[in-house]
């Protein structure tokens, strides 16, 4: 009998503090007056983006006073990209950091962001990204399972080679580069002229050495923090694509939120873009300082006209399949 009593009033303890934490099994937590928001992402503490998501959590703790926080789970802690996005979706975790390019599966105008030469440069990038236009795409997704919040940018891609430099659309003839796994990446490079060659980002350094791939397409940051400026020695600034990263936010957390929580993450969100923008100009400069002092990598300036004329009908033929993609690209034109 006492073992019984002992055991019943283990199970109620237990009851009790469960319902003292408030968990409310949607990826964010309540204690007494205090909310928790779990946020998970793949990159490491060093990483620019992480340093935003810092920025945000900061902020947010700030302006709820301190009746909402943010714990980061980076390194992918919770898992992969793919599998926080599933978790994010049936209300796990609150949310994360994910490409744009990987969401085209879930709303058809994100393909928008994959596609080259859709922005003229950083600033076309910059007004875009905080168009009524994007915005309205952030919430197409909802009934998905999240919505986004902001975006954080990531440079523009470029081709980086071991033989010679990318000058011009006839350099690539014959030339195997590695791109991502997304359908719009290799049309550019079959339309460009080259080989595109589809692997995981771990392989591309050996791959380059090997020779198995003769260069792949990415920022400056890829030549010092993948080493990848070891073997690839050129770097050609034809500026194809700029892929921006989107902060999402589970659906069923966002539903479950006040006016006040969804106004302040809300704000925090876009001032952690604002403190994002000049910590990812900073690690750019570092990066080509690092390649060019410590790895001898060359930089070359590219007449980007012949690329842009190249890859037009790509633009064409994804605008007449996705609607979404042709109302995105129609608005981002007149912010040039």
């Amino acid at each position: 009998m006492k073992r019984i009593l002992s055991i019943m009033l283990t199970v109620s303890l237990f009851m009790v503090f469960l319902t003292g934490c408030g968990s409310n099994g949607i990826g964010n937590e309540k204690t007494g007056e205090i909310t928790t928001f779990k946020l998970a992402h793949n990159l490491n503490e060093q990483h620019t983006v992480h340093l935003a998501l810092v920025e945000f959590a900061k902020i947010v703790e700030e302006k709820s006073d301190g009746k909402m926080k943010v714990e980061i789970y980076p390194n992918g802690q919770l898992g992969s990209e793919e599998q926080v996005l599933e978790q994010l979706q049936a209300g796990a975790v609150s949310m994360t950091k994910v490409s744009a390019a990987a969401l085209t599966t879930y709303a058809d105008g994100y393909n928008a962001f994959t596609l080259p030469y859709v922005f003229a440069d950083e600033e076309h990038f910059f007004k875009s990204m905080e168009s009524d236009a994007v915005e309205e795409l952030y919430d197409k997704t909802h009934d998905k399972g999240f919505i986004g919040l902001t975006y954080y940018t990531s440079g523009a891609r470029s081709f980086y080679t071991t033989n010679k430099p990318i000058l011009h659309p006839n350099d690539l003839k014959g030339v195997k580069i590695r791109v991502m796994g997304f359908q719009s990446q290799t049309d550019m490079m079959q339309v460009l002229g080259g080989t595109p060659v589809g692997m995981p980002y771990g392989e591309v350094y050996t791959s380059l050495q090997s020779g198995v791939i003769d260069g792949a397409e990415s920022n400056e940051t890829a030549l010092t923090n993948g080493k990848h400026g070891e073997v690839a020695k050129y770097f050609s600034y034809d500026e194809h694509t700029m892929i921006p990263d989107i902060l999402v936010v589970s659906s069923k957390v966002w539903d479950s939120l006040t006016e006040e929580q969804k106004n302040i993450l809300e704000v925090a969100a876009k001032e952690s873009t604002e403190y994002h923008k000049p910590i990812w100009k900073e690690a750019i400069e570092e990066a080509i300082k690092e390649a060019k002092e410590d790895m001898n990598v060359e930089f070359y300036e590219v007449d980007k006209e012949p690329f842009r004329q190249s890859v037009v009908s790509i633009l064409d033929s994804y605008s007449n399949k996705y609607p979404d993609v042709k109302k995105l690209l129609e608005s981002f034109k007149v912010l040039e």
